[in-house]
């Protein structure tokens, strides 16, 4: 048995990192966590150890944010805390026999730090954004190292574009993050029978933005055509995260003339009521909101992208961040591709989209054909299902060769 540890700096590459760390454990490995950033709720869910002490930044981690997010980080304390983590890293590193890096150049360069071998996914880059990866530096410099045993993107492209720029293999085996959603790649009541389409808000996972970014999407609700708005048009569900309370929700959207109630179908049917529009809030059920969804508006990031690996449509409405603000969302779309953004529109305009999507998938011929289309494209850019257990074979495989002796 060998110990490993499991690097990340962000809730989507915790999420990953917590199901390669399923995965690992299922192959009688020790495995530990050791989130950069965040509380690395993801790995105590998954029942890993996760080292030293932790905490959670509104902003919700590094890489895209607006100024005003990362003047919010400084007050915080947010480098200080991210120096002290690395300095927690060097002083145990010699407790493991490998280091896993998930995310960008933060864990990349921690692991490095560590001394370790290390194996990276490279989840947070694509060549998707622009045609050719510019890794920031040092980035590049330290994939070519002989310490990182292996390397692994989060696409094809990126796969061929990286294996020419290192010169040396970088492969693509999928991404864990799409296993957490397995179980939502069923095809939706609508589209199998005559029942209403379902229209799924995503506002996001981090608090206190995603409190704001539910008041944005309701607002879209709002200004949907008369007919879209009639008692059984449309099925609507919101997927909360838990610290997102019911009395929060309301007093969010209380001053726009929602109130809360009860469906009378279980514990978890709490609805907001405005006229004849109802929505459904559903916390800790984001699996069965996408897997009810014809057309997803979102205002999230790995979210967003797992919705468009199982081929459904994201319609993308820009906020105010620190996180899912309109830059955000605009490299997201060219990642992507199939999602389009609100970033530039008004929430009239972005209401009137998501009326034409919806027409648009209802079309006895349109719809069908929109939907392979995507269900192609999603394949594309994020793979199959079961990129945990490839890269834990992929693990074991490291391991294996760290015990060969040198010749």
């Amino acid at each position: 048995m060998s110990r490993i540890l499991l690097i990340s700096n962000g809730h989507g590459e915790d999420l990953s990192g917590s199901l390669l760390g399923r995965q690992l454990r299922q192959r009688q490995q020790s495995v530990e966590a050791f989130p950069l950033v965040g509380a690395g709720e993801a790995y105590r869910q998954a029942g890993l150890k996760v080292i030293g002490r932790t905490r959670n930044f509104s902003t919700g981690g590094l890489g895209y944010t607006s100024l005003k997010g990362r003047l919010t980080e400084l007050g915080q304390g947010q480098v200080q805390y991210l120096f002290s983590r690395i300095l927690t890293l060097i002083r145990q590193r010699r407790d493991y026999a490998l280091v896993v890096a998930v995310g960008d150049l933060v864990p990349v360069l921690a692991a490095w730090l560590s001394g370790r071998p290390t194996v990276v996914y490279l989840v947070a880059y694509s060549s998707h954004y622009e045609g050719k990866l510019r890794l920031p530096w040092p980035c590049g410099w330290l994939l070519r190292q002989r310490r990182i045993r292996a390397i692994w993107s989060r696409d094809a492209l990126t796969a061929d574009d990286l294996s020419g720029q290192l010169g040396r293999p970088v492969r693509f085996l999928g991404n864990p993050f799409q296993d957490a959603v397995a179980a939502a790649a069923t095809p939706t009541p609508a589209a199998a029978g005559n029942s209403p389409q379902g229209l799924g808000l995503l506002p996001g996972s981090r608090l206190p933005e995603a409190k704001a970014n539910l008041v944005l999407l309701l607002e879209v609700l709002q200004r949907l055509p008369e007919s879209l708005q009639q008692p059984g048009a449309l099925r609507l569900q919101a997927a909360l995260v838990g610290a997102l309370t019911a009395a929060e929700v309301l007093d969010a959207a209380a001053p726009l003339g929602w109130t809360l109630g009860e469906a009378g179908r279980g514990h978890n049917d709490t609805v907001l009521r405005r006229g004849p529009l109802v929505l459904r809030l559903v916390w800790h059920g984001f699996v069965e909101v996408l897997r009810d969804s014809d057309l997803v508006l979102a205002m999230a990031g790995t979210a967003v992208e797992q919705a468009v690996g199982l081929g459904k449509p994201v319609l993308q409405l820009a906020g105010s961040g620190p996180q899912f603000n309109g830059r955000f969302a605009e490299a997201q779309r060219r990642l992507l591709a199939p999602g389009e953004s609100g970033q530039d529109a008004t929430i009239r305009t972005t209401a009137a989209m998501l009326a034409a999507q919806l027409e648009r998938l209802g079309d006895p011929e349109r719809g069908p054909a929109w939907r392979r289309e995507l269900a192609e494209i999603g394949a594309a850019r994020l793979g199959p299902p079961g990129g945990s257990a490839r890269q834990a074979e992929a693990i074991m495989e490291t391991l294996v060769s760290l015990r060969q002796p040198c010749r």
